[in-house]
């Protein structure tokens, strides 16, 4: 972690399971969790979180699995961990799924006496029938890997198996992985992320995987990661090897017999997938070189990039206009499938490839609606899509992206009472002068006096956009019982595509926080709210944002939320994998970047005597990703000038800082107990 700082008596909280640190949060949490749970309003507000979270009526997450069945995780009040499980699509399609379950977690981790979280499986195109499955102790991003035999419903006896860890891995075949891994003790970066890649057969000891590229420790980003891009057969066309060298820019090297070649792409784009022979690219970066744009899809001709890596020929297969952004991009047998948005609001595009270029056209989902492409399938041209928004429940469709028809699957019932309530779209001028959209979720009948409880959210960063989705957990628990709901679209983000994400990185990270105190300001001169009135709710680089506002604007906020926050933003590439985000935040030991840090970073920046609420910190001891040292040493930081505040560390949970259906409705509990405490009485 290097140097502890003379000036920083906390150091000891960074050691993540240390025993004092430990017996500290715990204290904490003893000292916090009363005055949360003892509040009348709690156990109400506990019920309906978990009833919400447990309920059964839920839209299942269903997969296409290349032997065209259905493939869902699941997790109710029986499975609190869950189960992995699979149905036809007739019988999911008629309303009466035949589940079979394939993994039932819960009985797993008690067999293995081990406290399970599901990350996930890849499985084996084309038919899926073998699949790499994700397991986590306590939700921590290092991972167990198991194979799994779909048809037999079990483990494979001496299948692949990977050991706790940060890997990176895709099938190449049967019985051939391509993974990226600590391959011995140390073998990581600076950031915790495995850099060399072998190519690991079945059967062989991890000692004897054979290398085929390396990238360097001190690579920056999340790790080597290897790309197999296949046809619709399941046939490989391309093994690359993606080394990131930061958070954005990276290197894309094409793997073969002769070696590793470099493929000469700009350093900020991202390989989307392949399809009709087509590479298929995104760019997070001007490529003035060749007449591209940041935000643009562009498309190569595979076999002629394979022959010749260092002069690639890209064509353009979509630019989005300045208000537009592409939120993802999707394969199918003969098919790209592109949710495309337009000031926030979304759309679903199919493309076809014909001749030299791509025909276009829209699927039928509701309009002003956010759209979310849940998963493609190449044994045909079928995808699951999603449409939603504040007030609107989840719809599941079936679309068949060549065909352009789509039929609903399943419609989520509503949670909450939304009849008296509206969504309005309004912008907010930021110091430099730029329009930044905010969503309020609002009663109908506002009196805009100022006196309307009002909790804001913002992310801010990472390319990650803030689009409507259906209020859930908010709408019971907040908008039901008289607050004001917004979600603000600051820059950070991935709103209006790169350029919006890239407006707000390193020196330039101070605009991600003006935007924000320009939203939290237009609500209070538009009456909606007041600063007595104003709670803010962020997680992980939403919870610095938190920690920016409560140091740099106290006056404007009664209530806030910061949620597995960064914080210390001085040593945070030290902590956790804090080193892999340089590209986003700039890094501390260059000079420049450093003096823009200074300004902001929430640790250094907490003063005593200031205007400061009382404050709500989350954390969880297996945030591996973050480190949950940065909510403890806010938190005493706080408590060593004075002030009050309500701290919970959840032991475990990972990131997401709850493990399970359970700890997530009792996190949801405390966060809306306490915003009623500061924003309702």
């Amino acid at each position: 972690m290097g140097a502890a700082p003379q000036d920083d008596p906390y150091v000891w909280m960074e050691e993540i399971e240390g025993a004092r640190a430990l017996d500290w949060a715990k204290a904490e949490n003893a000292r916090s969790l009363p005055q949360l749970q003892n509040d009348p309003r709690y156990a109400g507000l506990y019920a309906d979180a978990l009833k919400i979270a447990t309920a059964t009526d839920r839209i299942p997450a269903v997969g296409l699995g290349g032997d065209g069945r259905l493939y869902d995780f699941w997790q109710d009040q029986t499975h609190v961990r869950g189960i992995w499980r699979s149905t036809s699509l007739e019988s999911y399609r008629a309303g009466a799924p035949d589940w079979r379950t394939l993994i039932d977690l819960d009985a797993l981790a008690k067999a293995e006496s081990a406290n399970w979280v599901w990350h996930g499986v890849a499985c084996l195109p084309p038919d899926d029938a073998r699949c790499l499955v994700e397991l986590s102790d306590g939700g921590k991003d290092a991972a167990v890997v198991r194979e799994f035999d779909v048809a037999a419903g079990r483990f494979v006896e001496g299948g692949f198996t990977l050991p706790e860890g940060k890997h990176r891995y895709a099938w190449l075949d049967r019985d051939t992985l391509a993974v990226a891994a600590e391959w011995r003790p140390g073998e990581v970066t600076t950031s915790g992320y495995p850099y060399i890649l072998k190519l690991l057969k079945r059967g062989q000891s991890l000692s004897a995987a054979r290398e085929v590229f390396r990238g360097r420790a001190d690579d920056g980003g999340y790790g080597v990661q290897p790309i197999v891009l296949r046809d619709p057969d399941g046939r490989v066309q391309a093994l690359l090897a993606h080394r990131p060298l930061d958070t954005y820019n990276a290197e894309t090297h094409l793997i073969t017999e002769a070696g590793a070649a470099q493929v000469a792409l700009p350093p900020k784009s991202t390989v989307q997938g392949y399809v009709a022979g087509r590479m298929i690219l995104t760019l997070e970066q001007d490529w003035p070189e060749r007449g591209f744009r940041q935000g643009d899809l562009l498309d190569f001709d595979l076999a002629a990039l394979k022959a010749a890596p260092q002069a690639p020929v890209p064509t353009l297969v979509l630019r989005p206009t300045e208000s537009q952004s592409i939120e993802q991009v999707a394969t199918t047998r003969s098919r790209l499938v592109v949710a495309l948005y337009d000031n926030v609001k979304g759309q679903v595009l199919s493309l076809a490839r014909q001749g030299d270029g791509w025909t276009t056209r829209q699927l039928p989902l509701p309009a002003d609606s956010s759209v979310t492409i849940g998963s493609t399938t190449e044994a045909d041209d079928r995808t699951i899509l999603y449409a939603t928004g504040f007030l609107d429940p989840s719809r599941q469709y079936l679309a068949d992206a060549a065909a352009g028809a789509a039929q609903t699957l399943r419609q989520s019932p509503a949670r909450f009472d939304a009849s008296r309530h509206v969504v309005e779209q309004l912008w907010a001028t930021s110091k430099d002068g730029t329009k930044v959209p905010y969503f309020v979720v609002r009663p109908k009948d506002l009196k805009f006096d100022g006196a309307a409880p009002t909790l804001l959210y913002a992310y801010g960063g990472f390319l990650v956009s803030q689009t409507p989705g259906y209020l859930t957990t908010a709408g019971k628990l907040w908008l039901e019982r008289g607050g004001v709901y917004v979600v603000a679209n600051i820059r950070g983000g991935g709103e209006f595509g790169p350029r919006w994400h890239n407006a707000g990185l390193k020196l330039n990270r101070m605009r991600v926080y003006e935007d924000f105190f320009a939203v939290s300001e237009d609500l209070i001169a538009r009456k909606i709210t007041s600063p007595r009135r104003l709670g803010i709710m962020g997680g992980s680089n939403g919870g610095l944002l938190m920690g920016v506002a409560l140091t740099k604007r106290p006056e404007l906020y009664r209530a806030v939320v910061i949620q597995v926050p960064l914080f210390d933003m001085i040593r945070y590439t030290g902590i956790g994998a804090g080193a892999s985000w340089v590209g986003e935040y700039g890094d501390p030991a260059v000079p420049a970047e450093r003096a823009v840090i200074e300004t902001y970073s929430p640790y250094q920046n907490l003063r005593p005597g200031q205007p400061y609420p009382r404050v709500f910190l989350e954390t969880s001891t297996k945030d591996d990703r973050v480190h949950p040292a940065h909510a403890r040493k806010a938190a005493a930081r706080l408590k060593e000038y004075g002030y009050d505040y309500v701290y919970y560390e959840n032991i475990d949970g990972g990131h997401a800082a709850a493990a399970n259906l359970n700890e997530r409705a009792l996190r949801q509990a405390l966060e809306y107990t306490y915003l009623h405490q500061q924003l309702m009485d």
